[in-house]
């Protein structure tokens, strides 16, 4: 692997070789189904580098006809190539220890992450086909869309820890991701929901996370792909 980054420690007789990952995203230029995985490599001092793509070069190029299932974001990592953001969250997390502390929390993250991928289908359903009829009646859901979220957050430590147990996990940012993106639909969304907005402050406070969100590399690219937010 001729482009991987190589740490050599030298002990007496002894040589160590550390191979550290070598990550790739391969998508359009925008946050989208990418951000999650951006801010978990981030917060977690992973070093990445994207191939961005325009819409009419993944048309036209044979990028898309050997996708799995015909879709990106894809993620390089070696001589591995994955499709599916979820699944690209869940095998960082496996390798990084983001997958709580025993099975019954990876279990319970598992879940929490089927709901969060449920309510970023709604979202993604009134930005790129209801926007300008579907947007206030879909602000009005979300009372009930957060609610579960906040009572998740009240019964593990009252809302001083994570979503799921007292470590990070890849639910974690992938339910940042959708309450920012959130707060940029509807600024006050957040505000009957106290334990949430506690939540989005201490993750957003994060020194290396805070870092990665108030950079170019976040703040430039837009959220979605047809200019709506």
């Amino acid at each position: 692997m001729s482009a991987s980054f190589y740490i050599c420690l030298v002990f007496s007789h002894f040589v160590w070789i550390f191979v550290l990952p070598e990550y790739t995203i391969i998508y359009f230029d925008v946050r989208g189904r990418g951000q999650a995985m951006r801010m978990l490599m981030a917060d977690q001092g992973l070093a990445w580098k994207e191939e961005c793509l325009t819409f009419d070069a993944w048309l036209k190029g044979v990028l898309k006809r050997d996708a799995v299932f015909g879709q990106l974001p894809a993620f390089k990592d070696g001589d591995l190539t994955l499709y599916q953001s979820n699944a690209i969250l869940r095998h960082l997390a496996r390798n990084h220890g983001l997958y709580g502390k025993n099975p019954r929390e990876a279990t319970l993250i598992d879940m929490v992450n089927d709901g969060a991928e449920d309510l970023r289908i709604k979202y993604l359903h009134l930005i790129y086909k209801n926007y300008e009829n579907g947007k206030e009646e879909y602000i009005k859901s979300l009372s009930t869309e957060f609610g579960h979220f906040e009572r998740l957050l009240a019964a593990n430590n009252k809302g001083k820890d994570f979503v799921v147990g007292n470590e990070i996990s890849f639910v974690d940012y992938n339910l940042l991701d959708l309450l920012l993106i959130h707060l940029v639909l509807a600024p006050d969304c957040l505000s009957g929901f106290p334990l949430l907005s506690a939540y989005v402050k201490r993750m957003t406070s994060r020194p290396k996370l805070e870092a990665f969100l108030s950079s170019d590399a976040h703040k430039k690219k837009p959220i979605n792909g047809n200019g709506k937010q």
